[in-house]
């Protein structure tokens, strides 16, 4: 019965992540279209640059504010309902855009896309591998992740050729379609219902598990995953503009920072590898005093480019890393419907933290300099690490 039972699981697993890997690339590489467009909406609708790529910002601080709310159905309904209605309310969102002839379209927009990636993007993978595998949902996140790292790579070319082609509004109109034609059937037909969910509840419920969470342990989860947030969403959004301030010429600073997506990629394949050796705590703990490590010998190199070079890598591999075990960390302590929740929760100091931490080194950059920028970053990074080896200690005592 036992071998059975985890062979089914498996294969049902194997379809559902190949299924939402390429929900999620095409979500995220159509969400990413600014990076390519950025300047063209920016001529067309008489509006400053920074105030185009805010559209970002409101994106993320939107996806954060509905996280939490979304909790209940997720846990109701389950994970791929939610995702279909996320799926139908971006449509809308790309449309809006398309239409837009100044800043109120234009924001509403990315209101509505905001709204709609809460439902569909990251957080409700994470849900939907969890109802179907439990814990051994850490390698289907990690696998994901793999694949969704390139979105850019292979959305930046397609939105460059469209652009060139229809136009920025023609090509929110295509991404609008894509959504239809290409993400709704496959989680129509290609994520399984979620009949088994009920069962799987109540002998959870009926078991007497002994995981009892503590609010302080969620709060240190919270907390040390919005710090490792600020640092590696921070640090990857001014990259360029501090590699400059290190004394790197642009076309230098632009070639150095390309080196990045590789090597995050990379770090999450070997997290993926490695992935039934540890979990994702102690993914954290190595990669967050990785990231470490990294500002550190930026902060003492004086702007030698091998310094750089290994700030880069140890950047990279920190930050990849630490993407995964982000998403990780819940499946160690939490169980069936208390994961989506606690997820839920989670998303939401993380997707604003993600908005706000670019302006805010930015800022520190411009008026302090790359030395306070880094000093506070390492400051960040050192405090997230201590939290995650206090967490280590908190790990309930049975696994499964």
């Amino acid at each position: 019965m036992e071998p059975n039972k985890k062979l089914e699981p498996n294969k049902k697993l194997i379809g559902v992540l190949a299924v939402a890997a390429i929900g999620q690339v095409v979500g995220w590489g159509t969400i990413g279209l600014l990076a390519v467009v950025g300047r063209q909406v920016a001529a067309d609708l008489q509006m400053d640059i920074t105030a185009v790529f805010a559209g970002n910002s409101i994106f993320y601080v939107v996806m954060g504010l509905w996280a939490p709310f979304l909790a209940k159905p997720f846990t109701r309904f389950g994970a791929r309902r939610v995702m279909i209605a996320g799926t139908l309310a971006a449509v809308p969102g790309f449309i809006v855009l398309s239409l837009a002839q100044g800043p109120v379209l234009f924001c509403a927009a990315w209101v509505i896309l905001g709204s709609a990636g809460s439902a569909t993007l990251a957080t409700a993978t994470y849900i939907l591998f969890n109802e179907i595998a439990g814990r051994g949902a850490r390698r289907a996140i990690g696998a994901m992740m793999l694949v969704t790292g390139l979105s850019s790579s292979i959305f930046w070319p397609t939105t460059s050729f469209l652009s060139g082609a229809l136009g920025w509004r023609g090509t929110c109109l295509v991404y609008g379609a894509m959504l239809i034609v290409v993400c709704l059937p496959l989680y129509i037909f290609g994520l399984p219902r979620r009949a088994e969910r009920k069962d799987e509840v109540g002998v959870v419920q009926a078991s007497g598990d002994p995981r009892i969470v503590r609010k302080s342990t969620f709060y240190l989860i919270v907390s040390a995953s919005v710090l490792c947030a600020f640092v590696t969403f921070g640090l990857g959004a001014t990259m360029i503009e501090l590699l400059k301030a290190e004394g790197l010429s642009p076309a230098q600073a632009v070639t150095f920072g390309s080196m990045l997506g590789v090597i995050q990629v990379s770090a999450r394949g070997l997290d993926f590898l490695g992935g039934g050796r540890w979990d994702g705590i102690t993914t954290a703990v190595i990669a967050a005093s990785t990231l470490v490590v990294a500002i550190f010998l930026l902060l003492i190199g004086g702007g030698s480019h091998w310094v750089i070079a290994a700030f880069i890598l140890l950047y990279g591999l920190g930050s990849g890393a630490l993407a995964v075990a982000r998403a990780t960390i819940p499946l160690v302590f939490y169980d069936s419907v208390e994961f989506a929740k606690a997820t839920s929760r989670i998303a939401m100091p993380i997707n604003l933290i993600s908005a706000a931490s670019p302006p805010i080194l930015v800022g520190l950059l411009v008026n302090f300099g790359s030395n306070v920028l880094l000093g506070f970053t390492m400051l960040c990074a050192s405090a997230a690490v201590l939290m995650l080896h206090w967490l280590k200690s908190h790990r309930p005592a049975r696994r499964t």
